[in-house]
Parts: structure tokens; sequence; C-alpha cells
């Protein structure tokens, strides 16, 4: 398997350096962010030619430019009305500067939850958005990614399993980050559970609970990797890990070889 650096942990850092920092540390591939803000080093104001010198310059550092995240502006794949509206306009965009850059994978949060938006709706309103979304996707042949993240919604794999295949598509899958649900449950259920719908996989180790947890380096928590890595097998994955470990944690350097290890487990 690849190894893969996010650019959502290297801060500020322009891309061109983004780029070189991952080819000295030992990584093959990157994943950048499309963000908000309009100070970001990729964000909703980066045009075709930027984009085009970043993916010539992937290609010509060895760093290929194979995923990307999209962090939404106003918009709320969770919601309807005008919220929805914006939030598949924003996934859109962000579908097309993939294409634009080479990547294959686009991971999203969905949204956010409010006491007067139910979690029934929401989930509804969220089926409605990627069935909205999805010819696009189809189009330009880049997946959708839905990771689990901290947001109240889609606690369990098998509703996750189960609001994918409510959507319908191959193209519309899992991001699977053993971090995120290591706080809770058990990592290795999520991969069994979702198999072939996992289209890419972020790294991260927890180690302690909910109330009293935190982040550490990898192989230094409680993420049981050699099993997830047989379930990933298992369920045919291969695509790459990607590094979300902050180097507050590790050097990057330190992470691409913990990596390697967990990538030949």
């Amino acid at each position: 398997m690849n190894i893969s650096l996010s650019q959502l942990i290297t801060g500020p850092m322009p891309i061109p350096e983004l780029l070189e920092q991952a080819k000295k540390d030992g990584y093959d591939e990157v994943e950048l962010s499309l963000r908000p803000a309009d100070d970001a080093p990729f964000n909703y104001q980066t045009g075709d030619k930027q984009l085009s010198d970043y993916r010539k310059l992937a290609a010509q550092t060895g760093t290929s430019i194979t995923s990307m995240t999209i962090g939404g502006k106003s918009g709320n794949l969770l919601a309807d009305g005008k919220s929805q509206a914006e939030g598949v306009a924003e996934t859109i965009h962000g579908l097309e500067c993939a294409a634009k850059l080479g990547a294959k994978v686009c991971l999203h949060t969905l949204g956010r939850l409010s006491p007067e938006l139910y979690y029934e709706d929401a989930y509804h309103n969220a089926i409605t958005s990627l069935k909205k979304i999805l010819p696009t996707a189809e189009k330009l042949q880049v997946a959708f990614a839905v990771e689990f993240v901290w947001n109240g919604f889609l606690f369990s794999p098998l509703e996750m399993r189960n609001f994918l295949d409510s959507v319908g598509s191959p193209l519309v899958g899992f991001y699977f980050d053993p971090g995120n649900m290591a706080v809770f449950q058990y990592p290795q259920h999520w991969v069994r559970a979702l198999g072939k719908r996992i289209l890419h996989v972020h790294l991260k180790d927890w180690k302690g609970n909910a109330l009293n947890g935190q982040w550490t380096a990898l192989l230094e928590g409680e993420v049981n990797f050699p099993v997830i890595m047989k379930e990933l097998r298992a369920a045919g994955y291969k695509g790459p890990l990607v590094s979300e470990v902050a180097p507050s944690l590790a050097s990057f350097a330190d992470t691409a070889k913990a990596m390697r290890k967990i990538a030949s487990m």
C-alpha cells in the first residue's frame, strides 16, 4: 500500500512546499484540503490555473495528489432548503477541483446537527443531498467518501452501511479513520461492517477513553492496527494509508516509517 500525507495536518504550508516535504519524508502521495478560509493554501478562490500547476508540480515532484478533503463554507448537507443547496454546490465545486487535480476520492463529513434539525430529518436530507451530488461524481469519476467524526451523526457501523447503501452507488462510500471511533468503539468492527464500501483510509492512533483519552503517535496508542490491516485486506482494500497524525505528536518522517510498518502488517 502507498502512504500519503494529508494537508489537514500541515497547517499554512504552501502546496509546493507540502509536495516537497512529503517527498523528502518518504510519502508516495498527498491529500489536499479545500478549506473555506480565503487565506488557506487551497480555498474556494483557487483557480483552474493554480490547480493545473499543482497537478503538474505533483507529477514532477513524484508525490501525486490522490485524494482531497472538502471543508464546507455556509452549506450543510444534513439540512434542507437554502443550506442544503449551498452544501451541494460547495461539494460539486470540490469534486470538480479534485478532478482537475487528478484526485479520485473526496472526503466529506456531511455537516452538522442543531437543536432545530432533528436526527431523522438530517438522515433523509443527507441522502437527498448525496443523490443530487451523485451525477457529478459519476460524470467526473471522483468518489465521495463520508467520514465518521464527532458531529453526533451516524454513530454505528451498521447505520453508516445502511446510509451509504440508501444512496446506492459505488462512488459514494466510507472514509475510514480508526482514531475517530477508537474513542468510543473498536475500529476493526467498522472495517468488517463497511467492507468494500471503504474508499480511503486515514491513520491516527488513540489512547484512553472518551473522557480522559488523547491522540498519540502511530503504534503508541491502543488502536489494534494488525487486526485492522487484516480486516482491510479481507475487504479487498488496496488504496493508500493517509496520515492525519499531527506533527506535534511525531515528525512527518517518523510517521511515514510507522505507516510503512502498519502497511506491512
